[in-house]
């Protein structure tokens, strides 16, 4: 069985650390830090270019030899405010300190030297629905294909409302066949509202070869390296997830699931 759950390994410093290795893919790495007020944290870049998102709390950010001030205004990420972000290139070093208890995504892809540090949200982030009744969520969109900031990451928030379902009808992005489809790896962190609840997340390819079907559960992250991989919401728990993609081209271009093509 494909090991595409990842549970977080604690609850306090870096909980979550998925890198190109240990989950048998090429490109996405996925760092989750949970901090309390006070604390500190460092790290560099290395070969990747990192977008660095406050999931909840603030923290005083240094990067790229430049003191970028305070990040950070929502203290749970269900408020749906817009996220702040930072972007910092391959080779540069980062760090920060809590100024409050903080959660801090850091999402990392190959980076090419082609551009320079800079700050992203809250401004110019918006919170639009897409899809509609039951397939209804709604996108803060952080670094997707419209924005030229980035070598290789493709980076979103949704939030999936109680009953509905996201990442709908089911499509995969497994092929390096542009303009027809792109072959993106995957990532998704998932928080559920109220916490102590579990949403469902498939992750299946056309002739079965791979599907598995798993509860998420607040904290979780689940790796899509290649199929269809749609998430449900129970009546009753909100779902929210953050998305990290990147592959040869940095391109979002999927094709549907047969079973679902009439509903595109």
């Amino acid at each position: 069985m494909p090991d595409l759950l990842k549970r977080p390994f604690g609850t306090h410093g870096k909980v979550h650390q998925i890198t190109p290795e240990s989950a048998g893919w090429r490109y996405v790495g996925f760092d989750l830090i949970r901090l309390r007020a006070g604390e500190s944290w460092s790290e560099p870049t290395g070969g990747c270019e990192i977008i660095m998102v406050i999931v909840e709390g603030r923290a005083r950010v240094t990067a790229a030899g430049r003191d970028w001030g305070e990040l950070g205004q929502r203290m749970n990420v269900f408020e749906k405010t817009p996220p702040h972000c930072l972007y910092v290139p391959n080779g540069q070093d980062w760090s920060l300190e809590t100024t409050t208890d903080a959660t801090i995504a850091i999402c990392k892809a190959p980076g090419r030297g082609g551009h320079q540090a800079r700050r992203i949200g809250p401004h110019g982030i918006t919170l639009i629905q897409r899809g509609e009744g039951t397939n209804a969520r709604f996108i803060n969109n952080i670094a997707m294909e419209a924005e030229d900031f980035c070598d290789s990451l493709l980076v979103t928030e949704v939030f999936t409302p109680a009953g509905n379902w996201s990442s709908y009808p089911s499509h995969r992005h497994d092929e390096d066949d542009f303009p027809r489809i792109t072959y993106l790896e995957e990532t998704y962190y998932h928080r559920l509202n109220p916490a102590d609840g579990f949403g469902i997340q498939r992750v299946y390819t056309d002739d079965l070869s791979l599907n598995e079907t798993m509860a998420v559960h607040d904290g979780d992250v689940v790796c899509v390296p290649r199929g269809h991989h749609p998430c449900g919401a129970p009546h009753g728990f909100e779902m929210y997830y953050l998305n990290v993609m990147a592959g040869p081209r940095r391109n979002w271009r999927f094709v549907p699931a047969p079973e679902v093509e009439h509903l595109m």
